[in-house]
């Protein structure tokens, strides 16, 4: 059993729905599971839909502009007018309009039964479109196959009873098509969970630790993961081979090739990740594995939307092990993840994710303990395997915030 992932852009329109059957077409004859995001921006769409119908906004022209869209590519995909997929279309529709119209008291499920349905029409769409082509591939859903807990926006999955749910479904050792979904799952109520914010990479590596395959393969825009942003450095590099751990410590500092998630349960059961570009299916590609290497060519990760919040005692006494205690209780109670951070005698200051509900609740609640100041519209950027040179060139002109130095790596919090 092998899998393969295609994120949005890799089937944003008719093209690139066919440029995915040409890539399944030419792979050997062995099992695959294909998992595959919502298309083009339609996650983006949909949780712009949620914000105008929170805010008392109309929301139906967007809703018209979503269905459109898929509308579209499946007129450009399918020779007739009345294929099947047009009425499944409509039925979609119907149930998405459903689930925006009923009262949530946790905005956090509500999400969770909304913007899912990006997944659900892509493969949909996309399973149609295979078995029109003569390509046969089951369907499967993700939310029958991936159970979470009930932490909505955020499922965290339930191992045990997802493999056993997973392998009783699934033939691993049976050569054939399969497709899914990325991003979501269920709970033991039948509830749908999403796993986070661009979560298929996630998706894609649970359906490979509990199927025991042999490789994952992540389809990108590009040629493979690079050690900078293109668009913000110009000399960049290809990484032809890194190992698991180079790979995890770029996703936790903010490199967006791959979800944080995914690395640790293919790294357990040492299984490769490739990255490879849909653009150009037989260049190399990234292979992330249990491989050794000397010092790797820096790089360079750009994090937008920061904040840097520093908590200051009020009696002039330490930042000691009690004070840290209550704060990060409460960052574990918020569950929100803290990208840099540095003590001095009265005062911590930690960078995170640019503030938001979870981000007030957690300053409410410290309030009484501590004057809070923040700044927001921020720029983490980190160096890995810096050396002095690179370091003085990137902090040159920059105005910094916050800034430290460890053995290998560099960071500085600048405001943009």
């Amino acid at each position: 059993m092998k899998i393969f992932k295609f994120g949005g852009a890799s089937i944003c329109d008719a093209q690139a729905v066919r440029n995915l059957l040409s890539i399944l077409q030419n792979k050997e004859n062995s099992a695959l599971l294909t998992v595959i995001s919502a298309m083009g921006k339609c996650t983006n769409a949909l949780e712009h839909i949620l914000t105008l119908k929170n805010s008392n906004q109309k929301y139906a022209p967007s809703i018209d502009r979503f269905q459109k869209y898929h509308w579209n590519i499946c007129k450009e995909l399918f020779d007739s007018d009345d294929h099947q997929i047009f009425q499944d279309l409509d039925q979609l529709l119907q149930d998405l309009l459903q689930n925006l119209n009923r009262e949530y008291v946790n905005q956090d499920k509500m999400y969770d039964q909304v913007v899912p349905f990006g997944e659900l029409y892509s493969t949909t769409i996309v399973h149609s479109f295979l078995n029109h082509s003569g390509l046969v591939c089951e369907y499967l859903d993700a939310r029958a196959l991936i159970i979470t807990d009930s932490t909505y926006k955020e499922g965290k999955v339930r191992w045990d009873v997802t493999k056993k749910t997973i392998n009783k479904r699934i033939d691993k050792l049976k050569s054939g098509y399969y497709l899914t979904q990325g991003f979501i799952g269920s709970d033991q109520y039948g509830n749908t969970l999403t796993l986070g914010r661009e979560g298929s990479d996630f998706s894609a590596a649970i359906f490979a630790s509990c199927l025991d395959a042999k490789l994952v393969t992540i389809w990108k825009d590009v040629s493979g993961i690079l050690n900078a942003d293109p668009e913000r450095w110009e000399q960049t590099k290809k990484y032809d081979n890194i190992s698991y751990g180079e790979a995890s410590e770029m996703t936790y500092y903010g490199a967006t090739v791959i979800h944080p998630k995914t690395i640790r349960p293919l790294a357990v059961k040492k299984i490769p990740l490739l990255v490879k570009s849909f653009k150009n299916p037989s260049a190399k590609g990234t292979l992330i594995s249990d491989c050794k290497h000397d010092m790797l060519p820096p790089a360079i990760i750009f994090k937008k939307n920061q904040c840097l919040i520093s908590f200051q005692v009020r009696d002039y006494s330490f930042i000691n092990e009690s004070k840290l205690s209550i704060i990060f209780h409460l960052f574990e109670e918020f569950n929100i993840q803290v990208n840099m951070m540095q003590s001095s005698a009265i005062s911590f200051s930690v960078c995170v994710d640019s503030p938001d509900i979870k981000m007030k609740s957690l300053i409410n609640s410290l309030s009484a303990e501590f004057d809070i100041f923040y700044n927001d519209h921020l720029e983490l950027v980190t160096v890995k395997n810096c050396n002095h040179q690179l370091v003085s060139t990137i902090k040159k002109g920059k105005n910094i915030l916050l800034e430290q130095r460890t053995r290998k790596n560099y960071q500085m919090l600048v405001a943009t």
